[in-house]
């Protein structure tokens, strides 16, 4: 074969040759249609650094501390004569962030006040209590996000969640152990179904999953509402909205006793996250659905049915869900009300970008936001800052997240990675040929 020939096969094998893979030395971006740039950004939001999470955190408490400083009146007092003793306005800015956060981490964590030892970790106590449904729906964001679909219908698969288990719980009169086993499974089911619309309406038309999962928020809020009015549901004697409370039999026993709400949900949260952490890493279904989310034509031509991973992966993801709303009627509420599932469905959005949609990253993320609304009230009562913060700070992080360039640069983090001796070798190769 002559040296011609040899070159004209050699560069028509480099023209057809796949693009190298992030992170192997050609950071040239490929070109992207504006179709693909909208799951680019959610792609490059869910899977960003855990460094920046991190630093999104810090920042946004700061930033909270900065405003709880500028809404205090002993600090407006202060300011008053700023440029006479202007330390005594810096003193009177900390003495207002830092006894919130005092406050917050006595509700939230450790109360050294308190009467006993068990009562001191009480705060600890009722943080995994909120966290455990916060876990749960977050873990069903996070699988939908691994898979490359955007869940915004986690409040609307926690309603259906509680609504199966609240009515197994509530009308089924079974023996203990077996009731609440029925009950956890109406509730997965009863998530898993509401998550099937939307999972089988964009694998077979095309509708776009967030459309077509806020409006189903919509239709489980109205829903539950209208069935707490009928017989079947209503608590009888009750002009409120409200079903009958659920047999003991079908009651998350509590953990650490009676004086604690801490109940089993909690470690039904921990065996989820360590189920869903296995699925994606370590079986076959796993390696599909991130195959799917990673890319879907290429998937299919392996020989994956993307069709098959829509709708198995929103199953999945409103069966987590309504594990959520288990872990509410049958947990804490004990109950079936309009309101059990409170707005856990869109915090839990929060809790999986902040989580990186890695499992056991949702699962620390939601302590932190269980931290967040366990603490919250304490520090409205001890110091009068008004619990809204804790809401600002949650949409900082937010906003921090969505953002990662915006902390890097604050942070003075150097987003330049420095070539490895291969590609410095290859480069100066190149160069000489």
């Amino acid at each position: 074969m002559s040296a011609a020939n040899r070159g004209t096969e050699a560069g028509a094998e480099e023209t057809a040759a796949p693009p190298p893979a992030p992170g192997t030395g050609d950071t040239t971006p490929a070109p992207q249609d504006s179709e693909d740039r909208g799951p680019g950004i959610l792609k490059s939001i869910v899977t960003g650094s855990s460094l920046v999470a991190i630093l999104a955190v810090v920042l946004s408490i700061v930033l909270g501390g900065i405003l709880i400083a500028l809404t205090d009146e002993d600090v407006a007092a202060a300011a008053s004569y700023f440029f006479t003793r202007p330390t005594d306005t810096f003193l009177a800015a900390w003495e207002a962030a830092s006894s919130a956060y005092v406050a917050l981490f006595q509700g939230a964590v450790f109360n050294p006040r308190a009467d006993s030892l068990a009562l001191m970790f009480r705060p600890l106590t009722e943080t995994f209590t909120v966290a455990t449904p916060l876990i749960l729906a977050g873990l069903g964001v996070a699988v939908a996000f691994r898979a490359g679909l955007f869940n915004i219908g986690a409040q609307g698969q926690i309603i259906l969640g509680a609504m199966f288990a609240g009515w197994i719980g509530f009308s089924w009169h079974l023996p203990f152990g077996l009731h609440l086993v029925f009950v956890v499974l109406a509730g997965f089911v009863g998530g898993a179904l509401w998550g099937f619309i939307p999972g089988i309406l964009k694998a077979r038309t095309g509708a776009h999953e967030v459309i077509v999962t806020i409006m189903l928020n919509y239709i489980a809020i109205y829903l539950v509402g209208y069935l707490l009015t009928t017989p079947s549901f209503q608590n009888p004697g009750s002009a409120n909205p409200i079903s009958p409370r659920l047999d003991e039999t079908a009651l998350f026993p509590q953990i650490l006793g009676p004086q604690f709400r801490l109940h089993l949900g909690f470690l039904v949260a921990i065996a989820a996250t360590y189920g869903v952490w296995w699925l994606l890493n370590r079986s076959t279904v796993g390696f599909e659905l991130r195959a799917v989310g990673a890319n879907p034509s290429a998937a299919r031509t392996a020989g994956i049915s993307v069709t098959k991973g829509y709708v198995v992966v929103m199953m999945l993801a409103g069966g987590l869900a309504g594990l959520a709303g288990v872990a509410q009627v049958a947990g804490t509420e004990q109950v079936l009300t309009s309101g059990i599932a409170a707005s856990f469905g869109f915090d839990a959005i929060t809790v999986a970008l902040l989580g990186r949609s890695h499992p056991w990253g949702v699962f620390f993320a939601g302590v932190l936001f269980g931290a967040f609304r366990a603490g919250g009230v304490q520090m409205q009562t001890l110091t009068g800052t008004p619990i809204d913060i804790v809401l600002v700070v949650q949409s900082l992080i937010v906003l921090f997240i969505a953002a990662p360039p915006l902390v890097k640069a604050i942070f003075r983090i150097d987003r330049k990675e420095k070539p490895s001796r291969k590609n410095q070798k290859a480069t100066t190769s190149g160069g000489a040929a």
